[in-house]
């Protein structure tokens, strides 16, 4: 399968940092959104963080020249269908992710491979929706995309080899590695990195520790680059929630129960860096831990 165009939905944080990657790597990318002032956004960071790699010597001012070249964006989804790969980069919402499908599904060539980003969500699922559950795939980038080197594969019960094997070669040209999940609630990062952080946020609910010691005490103690509740704040409050909720309906174990602390934090609007509070305070020159 000859992948040269990609379509991405939504352009949000993941869609600019996918559409960023894969314009550096030499395919041509459309991007979609509902909102004409997001797809705006999006390129104006994907103009600037480029230009920071350029500036660390990481690529050259003509590789970033050629890369912006590549990005278009439309506000129509049946424009994205006729791209090579389509990749579904939304909220972590099934019902938005499905509408999307739904939407792009009628207007599909016969080879198109569907993906979705999600982090957590059945691909099975997603998948027996469309028309083409064999060429569909779970494509899960870690957040920041352009930095970050690991892309999750997960096949879905219906996945045939190929549509394996050309994600596979789609991730190497990108430049970075791919590891086989299977398709069970949050497969492999997020199975492991959100009851941490989930751990974490009842550590502060229980009183044990303050936001500032939880955060210094796994970033010294355990080495860790960025403390469990700065990361819940940089990945999103929602998310966090949303993947808890997935892993506990999903799996039927209490320990996956999310903490009441966080769903208030979510229920209050405070869904981190994206919303200007979380467990910290972003909106002054420096963040304030608000517990």
């Amino acid at each position: 399968m000859a992948i040269q165009s990609v379509g991405v939905v939504g352009a949000g944080q993941m869609g600019n940092g996918i559409a960023h990657v894969f314009a550096l790597a030499g395919y041509d990318v459309l991007l979609n959104d509902v909102s004409a002032e997001a797809m705006v956004k999006a390129v104006a960071t994907i103009d600037r963080n480029l230009e920071r790699q350029v500036g660390r010597g990481k690529i050259a001012a003509d590789d970033k020249a050629a890369a912006m070249a590549r990005i278009r964006t439309t506000e129509r989804i049946e424009d994205i269908a006729r791209t090579d790969l389509v990749i579904e980069a939304a909220t972590e919402n099934e019902a938005v992710k499905n509408r999307i499908f739904d939407s792009i599904v009628p207007h599909l060539g016969p080879d198109t491979i569907l993906t979705s980003n999600t982090s957590s969500i059945s691909i099975t699922r997603l998948a027996s929706r469309t028309d083409r559950p064999e060429k569909f795939m779970g494509f899960h980038f870690m957040n920041p995309v352009p930095v970050m080197q690991l892309v999750e594969l997960i096949r879905g019960i219906a996945t045939d080899e190929p549509t394996y094997r050309a994600l596979v070669d789609v991730v190497e040209r990108l430049g970075k590695t791919s590891a086989s999940a299977e398709d069970f609630p949050a497969f492999i990062v997020n199975r492991v990195l959100v009851p941490m952080i989930n751990e974490a946020v009842y550590v502060l609910y229980e009183g044990v520790g303050n936001v500032r010691s939880i955060d210094e005490s796994l970033k010294l103690g355990a080495n860790h680059p960025m403390g469990p509740l700065e990361l819940a704040d940089f990945i999103g409050l929602d998310t966090c929630l949303a993947i808890m909720n997935v892993l506990h309906d999903g799996l039927a174990d209490t320990k996956y129960r999310p903490c009441p602390l966080l769903v208030k934090y979510v229920e209050a609007g405070w869904l981190g860096r994206k919303s200007g509070r979380g467990f910290y305070d972003y909106r002054g020159e420096t963040p304030v831990p608000t517990r």
